[in-house]
């Protein structure tokens, strides 16, 4: 064989590409996953979520070992002891009995409405903004005349009406009284997205009104919503528990603010009981931190202006191998230079 025939042979054919494997569909467990590493890009919502946890947890868990809250006993007015963890109130209650009922019936409350002032607000203020014409104006009338009026005076007048009632009163009063801010940053939210071009694309191929704000505009605003969630239970537990002190609530409901009520009442400040309004007190100072860091948090996730870089181990292991910039030896270049 000559080399000109050895030059013209066709290359061997190569081997087909072997198919890799299709990455497995995410399941609960990678979704689990995927919220944790979220979680810990951040350390203010990692401790807001671990303090909320505890909350949750006291909660749930709490009043199952609990018998009555209320039942009476001789011990009067202990101080902590290994009998009564939080010591007892004037009548021989134990604080940490009602503490551990009072968590779950103030944490019901707080998410209660502030659901329900996020959805009144949700369908006011984004229903307003993408209708327009006259519904817009209708809906933002309403949301003006509930901004105008002072929140705590009409809270204390619509409780005083209904003469403390159920939780269900208590928690339809404070929605209604707390949506209306909400609901006038969502519509100038939604007036902005509107004029969008993938809203316009939407509407130009004919799409539903409701699928338009389901999947084009609400979940843009999901970060202003959750924001505004999480404003809502802090503003539901403490108007809750300024009612309860102010005695516009039903006793027989225990609360953080009812214990606060009672203790007040007992004197528990000027006859130095300090364990009586302290646990309670403490409770509704921690959970709105825990609340606030939460939304400190996800606004450093969401927003990477306000993310901060931490290097991890491996990255700072591997700085401490590199060279000085300043000289190899790690002395100033002035000195290098010195020395040539």
């Amino acid at each position: 064989m000559t080399t000109a025939d050895t030059t013209s042979a066709p290359p061997p054919a190569a081997a087909p590409p072997t198919p890799t494997p299709a990455a497995p569909s995410g399941g609960p467990a990678a979704r689990l996953g995927a919220v944790w590493r979220t979680v810990r890009r951040s350390r203010r919502l990692s401790i807001g979520c671990a303090l909320i946890g505890v909350f949750i947890l006291v909660a749930i868990v709490g009043p199952t070992f609990v018998t009555d809250a209320n039942n009476f006993s001789l011990d009067l007015s202990l101080p902590p002891s290994a009998s009564h963890w939080l010591g007892t109130t004037q009548t021989g209650q134990d604080v940490f009995d009602q503490l551990l009922v009072s968590t779950r019936t103030s944490l019901l409350i707080g998410a209660a409405a502030a659901l329900l002032a996020t959805v009144i607000s949700i369908v006011i203020g984004i229903g307003g903004g993408f209708l327009g014409g006259w519904s817009d104006e209708l809906l933002s009338l309403i949301s003006n005349v509930f901004l105008v009026i002072p929140g705590l005076p009409l809270v204390i007048v619509i409780s005083s009406y209904t003469k403390g009632g159920s939780l269900s009163a208590t928690i339809g009063v404070i929605a209604i009284t707390s949506w209306a801010a909400s609901a006038r940053v969502l519509r100038a939210q939604t007036l902005s997205l509107r004029t969008r071009d993938y809203v316009l694309a939407a509407r130009l191929y004919g799409e539903k009104r409701w699928r338009i704000v389901l999947v084009e505009i609400l979940p843009n605003e999901a970060a202003i919503i959750v924001s505004q969630f999480i404003f809502a239970v802090i503003f539901a537990i403490l108007t809750q528990a300024g009612l309860a002190f102010l005695g516009l609530q039903n006793p027989s409901d225990l609360t953080w603010g009812n214990m606060l009520y009672f203790a007040q009442n007992a004197e528990a400040l000027s006859s130095g009981a300090w364990w009586w309004f302290v646990p309670p007190g403490l409770c509704i100072a921690v959970f709105g931190a825990a609340m606030s860091l939460i939304s400190f948090g996800l606004d450093e996730v969401l927003d990477p202006k306000l993310r901060v870089y931490r290097p991890g181990r491996k990255s700072r292991a591997g700085r401490k191998g590199q060279p000085d910039r300043k000289g190899q030896a790690g002395q100033p270049a002035q000195a290098q230079e010195a020395t040539r």
